[in-house]
């Protein structure tokens, strides 16, 4: 297998997830840990496959192809480990940011952004996990706060639990439903939606209290 070809499967690993079950047995395991790892802990893979991951492999488990328990604790750890790798990285770099008090950064902003965090991080931590993208950048964005280290750990576990165990239940329960099988790509933009809805619906309502108070 090139690097191309690696790189095509690791990207698409939820549509190729029952040939390399074939090829690689109880390897799955890691392959699925390490892609669930590098997908919330490294800032630069946000494009890795997640919540369709973790449904499709719970269709799986229920054929009896993984064990389900094996699995969710697996990823659970992944999906907390990774968090927190990211939000060390955060927290390296933004002590090595504002210890260069650079002319373009608002120390006003940075004190918002903290203060935002110790308020609303736990809930911010907890439905980005539901959300693509999302979720890569919030554990760096808590790091660079400073939002304190237990608090983070907290949601952080919270999230992990409710994103892998949900996900994957979901799957084992309903993954191999003929209608749910063809429309899965719908079904995963409408979660996507509804787990985006309370963000952009806090943000209009900050937005609206601003205008009121100006």
């Amino acid at each position: 297998m090139d690097y191309l070809q690696f790189m095509d499967v690791i990207l698409h690993v939820d549509q190729s997830l029952g040939v390399l079950i074939e090829q690689y047995g109880t390897m799955i395991y890691v392959l699925l840990f390490l892609v669930i790892f590098c997908e919330t802990g490294l800032v630069v893979l946000p494009f890795l496959p997640g919540d369709s991951l973790l449904f499709i492999a719970g269709t799986f488990c229920a054929t009896g192809a993984m064990d389900i328990w094996v699995l969710m604790v697996s990823l659970i750890i992944a999906a907390v480990g990774g968090n927190t790798l990211n939000y060390w990285i955060g927290s390296l770099l933004g002590h090595k940011v504002l210890s260069h008090h650079y002319k373009w950064l608002n120390p006003e902003a940075i004190a918002k952004t903290h203060r935002f965090y110790e308020k609303h991080g736990g809930k911010t931590i907890i439905l980005a996990r539901f959300t693509p993208i999302v979720r890569t950048f919030a554990p760096f964005i808590a790091g660079v706060s400073e939002m304190t280290f237990a608090r983070f750990q907290l949601f952080n576990i919270v999230g992990a639990v409710l994103w892998v165990g949900g996900l994957l239940v979901l799957g084992h329960l309903f993954g191999n439903i003929p209608f749910v099988r063809h429309h899965l790509n719908t079904i995963v933009l409408i979660g996507i939606g509804m787990a985006i809805l309370p963000i952009i619906l806090g943000a209009l309502w900050q937005f609206y209290r601003k205008l009121r108070r100006s």
